[in-house]
């Protein structure tokens, strides 16, 4: 559909990013009215209507265990048709000529075999429009040639597809053809009747929207041509007035449909996610009036990458359609007999739904979700493992890949695969394979690296994939623990990492830079290419592996291993409407952004300039902020239950985007906390608020409206927070991957308080020390380091403190200072007198240690930062975190929050002072990627700058 990357192919016309619209669809038979509206429909008592799911998004395809799970399923629900059409599938598409190999071969007749037998029509699509020559003999005798292929597979239904290809002929077709229509349409007619005329055979347009239409639907030359040409029993594509359409209403479908002298088959890109890394849809299929269904050939929904994330999109596309599959027109009166079709908006109103009055009689989306969740929600309890041929994505996009299905030849001889161990985030590195998996002070986390080490494999029978994979061994053999925290990985942390490792391969797919197509830079932060690799465990070995846990009985002074809650349907509809529509928003996650628009709005009620004499308007806020908060807890105890579920199949799909909108949520929470009392209500602020930096664009109007493709407004609900943050420009501080092995370990940051100060202190110590040979401070001055780093920020600078905490306490924090002049300025009137009483100058003469090296630093004036440097960047900060934090996406959340109240005060850029013989500050400060070194004439020689704009 929607490319959310860069492909090889051309661009759209008129600059537009190439959805996909279309494919193929499958025939059921169906009873109802002969006659279309305005188009003459021979009258045999039956129509054939397509309904089910077209598998033609941008990305890595789908298993073909995923595949045969979409047929059982469609049989279940009633459904009839699936559409082979990935995009990613290169011999689908970019090389259209080349004939399957015997290992595809056997696999795509296979499948179409399961498909039969689930009584789903298999319709096989092929997209030659990137660069076949119309004119040419052996062009058309080579699609001939492979259709011919597939046809001797089982194959009895095919599309041709045209979309998202350049509008251009090249000379030699201009000689021949009149138009580009002419074309497309001669060689579909062509390989049409070549085929024998089969039952079902579709045809993409290359204006297959509304918006693509020249200079409009109903004059365009292109759809005339495609209308009055096209042999009159081949089926036309068409994704409504846009490539992903909020709405397709009756009226644009009977306007298309006189033009194209047939009734279309609607190629639904409504829950199409392809065009945006951070965006999931599990809304319900909405939008479209059951009207429309006696007016349509069919429906095909081309749905998220993900595939286990489709339950709900497909379900509510059935209910929609069985709810007036009879194809009952609105002038039609309906009985109250058995066999009708009961009004569903009385049950809605019964329930109390708030919703917005619904104006189709026959089918509610909000009645049509709740089923789909409160069946979806039984599918979670089920255990399930990724097995040996399916490896889930690492990127953003993370789906099960069946690397081996339809391997190319090149492929198949051998495989690559690389793992590695996710190190602490500030610590020297540690040798991963010496930690205990199940330690709360260690999870080391696989993630995939550039380099890669060739294993061979061997190929399998006909029925059994060409590949097998090969994975990271973490350890030997797991030894039982008698004590197990709640963040740990529960009982799959081994099945779930060994899952985890294996390779991302598309099927099909030739093109081995591929490979490293969804590996970010930032992905590569915790990297070691040392790492064994060893042959996936079987299932038999998963089970061995977890029988010590299933078998473990706390003792007398032991504590049970941990259980975690279930989720509950509320969960799953939180997630929906978190990630509900392209156009649209649940209603909690509406009233989440209401609330915190509100909450910055408003907050110069709370703010330190005031005296908080409106304590109305006071309590008010607080009030709504303490909802607020409570609105962000919900969502992250959705995530730690989702991600403690037996069923990690699903789990691995949803994985990336909870991880994201929870990362999201927590920092937006954390930012709430912190302006109560500490947000500035200065000129610079109102003059922020009131030029709308800290409100809904108008952009974001349009885009609910419908106006603009969703592909214009990127990010979804999470992409809406970040533009509401001071800091709404800091992608990388919002890029956070999630960790390779899934875990459901939290960590919250809030505001810092007087009484955090000791552990503050004890954790500076703690890290300053890390790595050292021998302690350097004796404990006669516990406080030394604590005082010389931090103290200072703590005492008079505490506005701009955030701590880290985890289930033990804290483990981290982040202090500053929005402009270190006068903060300067107060050091040395009320911090460092303070601290000379209580560190007396030691004698300059002798060898001094390194604790009086820090003390004689309080009696000695500090080398200042030139004025040029400062009035760029006026902001000091600080950051810590102890060593068993392995998550990198912690820091940069801190870092978030720390960049956010400084530039809601006023502050323009930041920067850090690190020793040059601090390597593991460096080292941090380089994962977390969101600074640079500064250099300029005038910097102290003994520490490194390094800055960043705000």
């Amino acid at each position: 559909m929607v490319q959310k990357e860069k492909t090889l192919e051309k661009p759209p016309v008129d600059g537009v990013p190439s959805p996909s619209p279309v494919s193929g669809e499958a025939c059921a038979e169906a009873p109802g009215p002969a006659e279309e509206s305005g188009i003459a429909v021979q009258a045999t008592g039956h129509r054939k209507f397509i309904s089910g799911v077209v598998e033609g998004f941008y990305g890595r395809p789908w298993t073909m265990e995923q595949r045969k799970e979409l047929f059982r399923r469609q049989q279940k629900w009633g459904l009839n048709t699936y559409l082979y059409a990935p995009k990613d599938d290169y011999k689908h598409r970019m090389f259209w000529r080349e004939l399957y190999s015997v290992e595809e071969a056997e696999q795509l007749m296979t499948l179409i075999g399961a498909a039969k037998d689930h009584g789903i029509e298999f319709i096989y699509a092929i997209s030659p429009g990137l660069d076949i020559t119309f004119s040419n003999q052996k062009e058309v005798s080579a699609l001939k040639r492979k259709l011919d292929q597939v046809t001797h597979f089982g194959c009895k239904s095919f599309a041709l597809l045209f979309d998202d290809i350049d509008h251009n002929m090249c000379p030699a077709d201009k000689e021949v053809f009149s138009s580009f229509a002419h074309a497309q349409v001669s060689i579909t007619n062509e390989i049409y009747q070549y085929l024998g005329e089969p039952e079902t055979f579709l045809f993409c347009p290359t204006e297959y929207c509304g918006t693509f239409c020249y200079p409009n639907v109903p004059q365009s030359p292109y759809l005339h041509t495609v209308g009055e040409k096209l042999l009159p029993s081949i089926d036309v594509l068409w994704t409504g007035p846009k490539v992903v359409s909020k709405d397709i209403s009756v009226e644009s479908i009977e306007e298309v449909s006189r033009i194209l002298r047939r009734a279309p088959v609607i190629w639904d890109n409504i829950h199409a996610n392809d065009y945006d890394q951070k965006r999931l849809f599990l809304g319900p299929y909405k939008g479209r009036s059951t009207e429309l269904i006696p007016r349509l050939k069919g429906v095909l929904t081309n749905p998220n990458c993900e595939f286990e994330s489709n339950f709900v999109a497909i379900h509510t596309l059935a209910t929609w359609y069985k709810s007036n599959m009879n194809g009952v027109r609105k002038d039609v009166v309906m009985t109250d007999g058995e066999d009708s079709t009961v009004s569903i908006q009385i049950k809605l109103e019964n329930e109390g739904s708030d919703e917005e009055l619904e104006t189709d009689m026959l089918y509610s989306p909000q009645l049509a979700l709740k089923l789909a969740l409160s069946e979806w929600l039984s599918e979670f309890c089920v255990p399930h493992q990724y097995n040996s041929r399916q490896v889930p994505q690492s990127g953003a996009k993370g789906t099960a890949i069946d690397v081996t299905s339809m391997a190319s030849p090149s492929l198949c001889s051998s495989t690559t695969v690389t793992t590695v161990f996710q190190q602490p985030i500030m610590s020297p590195a540690m040798p991963p394979l010496c930690l205990d998996p199940l330690s709360p002070l260690s999870h080391p986390m696989a993630k995939i690296s550039q380099e890669v080490e060739e294993v061979e494999v061997e190929k399998k029978d006909s029925d059994e994939e060409p590949m097998e994979m090969v994975v990271e061994k973490m350890v030997d053999e797991p030894e039982p623990e008698a004590e197990v925290e709640p963040d740990s990985e529960e009982k799959h942390a081994d099945p779930i990492l060994s899952d985890k490792m294996a390779e991302d391969l598309k099927p099909m797919d030739t093109d081995k830079e591929s490979l490293a197509e969804s590996k970010s830079p930032e992905e590569s932060i915790q990297e070691d290419s040392g790492s064994d690799i060893a042959p996936m465990q079987t299932d038999d070995q998963l089970k061995q592996v977890l029988q010590p846990f299933d078998l473990f009985v706390p003792g007398p002074n032991e504590k049970p291993l941990f259980i975690a809650e279930p989720l509950t349907l509320e969960d799953l509809s939180l997630l929906a409407e978190l990630f509900y529509l392209p156009y649209e928003h649940g209603n909690k996650a509406m009233q989440m952004l209401k609330e915190f628009n509100w909450l910055r709005a408003n907050s110069s009620v709370v703010s330190v300039n005031c005296k908080r004499k409106e304590t109305e308007k006071v309590e008010e806020w607080q009030t709504r902020a303490e909802k607020f908060e409570e609105m962000c807890c919900s969502v992250i105890q959705m995530f730690t239950r989702l991600s403690n579920s037996a069923n990690r199949t699903i789990l691995y799909d949803l994985y990336p985007y909870i991880w994201d909108i929870k990362s999201n949520i927590s920092m937006v929470k954390s930012f709430v906390q912190w302006l109560d009392g500490r947000i500035h209500s200065t000129s610079f602020y109102c003059y922020w608020i009131d030029s709308g930096r800290w409100c809904r664009s108008q952009s974001s109007a349009q885009f609910l409206r419908g106006d603009q493709e969703p592909w214009a407004f990127r990010g979804g609900l999470a992409g809406e927070f970040q533009r509401l943050l001071p800091i709404d420009g800091a992608n990388d501080l919002f890029y956070q991957p999630p960790p390779s092995m899934p875990t459901s370990k939290i960590y919250s940051i809030r505001p810092y308080f007087p009484k955090d100060e000791a552990a503050v202190y004890k954790i500076c110590k703690e890290m300053f020390c890390e790595g050292l040979e021998e302690a350097p401070f004796s404990d006669d001055d516990p406080d030394l380091i604590g005082d010389r780093l931090v103290g200072g920020l703590l005492t008079l600078s505490s506005d701009y403190g955030f701590v880290l905490e985890d289930d033990e306490g804290i483990c981290g924090y982040a202090v500053g200072t929005v402009d270190i002049k006068p903060f300067i300025k107060s050091c040395k009137l009320s911090w460092l007198p303070f601290m000379q009483e209580k560190y007396h100058k030691p004698d300059e003469q002798k060898d001094l240690t390194e604790a009086e090296k820090m003390m004689l630093s309080f009696h000695e004036e500090e080398e200042g930062l030139p004025e040029s440097f400062l009035s760029n960047f006026p902001s000091l900060i600080k950051v810590d975190i102890q060593g068993k934090v392995t998550d990198p996406s912690v820091a940069k959340s801190m870092m978030g929050c720390l960049l956010s109240s400084l530039k809601a005060n006023g502050s323009q850029g930041a920067f850090c002072k690190i020793r040059q013989t601090d390597k593991r500050m460096l080292d941090f400060y380089s994962k977390l990627g969101c600074f640079e070194v500064a250099t300029m004439e005038g910097f102290p020689k003994d520490v490194i700058i390094m800055g960043r704009s705000l």
